[in-house]
């Protein structure tokens, strides 16, 4: 297998520079994880924007929002949108009260007391506390999520495991000897993988024969195998 450094930059010359979460800071990102559920990035987005627009992305703002206003917008984001307004309100509730309004201070705390005050807040454990400090600048892990994830695992990197949170674990002790220190090389490497397995290396279809590294892919490889057998 080629250095995980080469795969990412094959990626790259392949997807061009990623785009990032319009999102910024904690309490954002924290907001963005939670914008909506199983539904597409274009849906994620919406519900987003909709949430500045008319509500304000801070959190006496959103505290403080009737329901007639949160309530049509979390109907944008997908199933139990009463649940939703109930985490936003939690979100907001928990950076007032402990925070004073301003997430922003736990990115001068220690990685890991940063990680814990984020995971107090709704659907947030460790791989969104990861993912919202890598965001935020934060150099700690490449921290992938569900799709970055999947890529990782067809490379070699790792294996699939019974439990999400056991294969994350492993991918990411598979890769800890490899990873760049740089928070923004993190953020790239970890933006790219997303986007790969989004696009060509997605969970149902995975078109590797458009791939940029499928020559140094456990998956392609074992398929294509397959392929020539019948």
């Amino acid at each position: 297998m080629r250095p995980f450094s080469e795969i990412i930059e094959r990626l790259r010359l392949y997807y061009g520079p990623p785009a990032a979460p319009p999102a910024y800071g904690p309490f954002e990102l924290v907001l963005w994880e939670n914008a909506c559920y199983l539904l597409p990035d274009a849906r994620r987005l919406e519900v987003f924007q909709a949430l500045r627009d008319k509500v304000g992305l801070n959190a006496a703002a959103i505290y403080a929002a009737p329901d007639r206003v949160l309530l049509p917008i979390a109907l944008r984001g997908g199933m139990r949108p009463e649940m939703r307004v109930f985490r936003w309100r939690e979100i907001a509730r928990i950076t007032l009260d402990q925070y004073n309004g301003s997430l922003d201070s736990i990115l001068d705390q220690p990685y890991a007391e940063a990680k814990k005050a984020l995971k107090q807040f709704p659907t947030i454990g460790d791989p969104g506390a990861e993912k919202i400090l890598l965001l935020c600048g934060i150099s700690g892990t490449l921290a992938p999520e569900s799709n970055g994830l999947r890529v990782l695992c067809r490379l070699g990197w790792g294996h699939e495991q019974k439990s999400y949170q056991a294969t994350y674990r492993s991918v990411q002790e598979a890769l800890k000897p490899e990873l760049p220190s740089q928070a923004e090389s993190l953020k790239q490497a970890h933006l790219l993988l997303r986007v790969h397995g989004k696009t060509l290396c997605n969970d149902k279809a995975p078109l590797c024969h458009a791939c940029p590294v499928s020559s140094d892919c456990t998956y392609a490889q074992s398929t294509a195998a397959i392929v020539r057998g019948r």
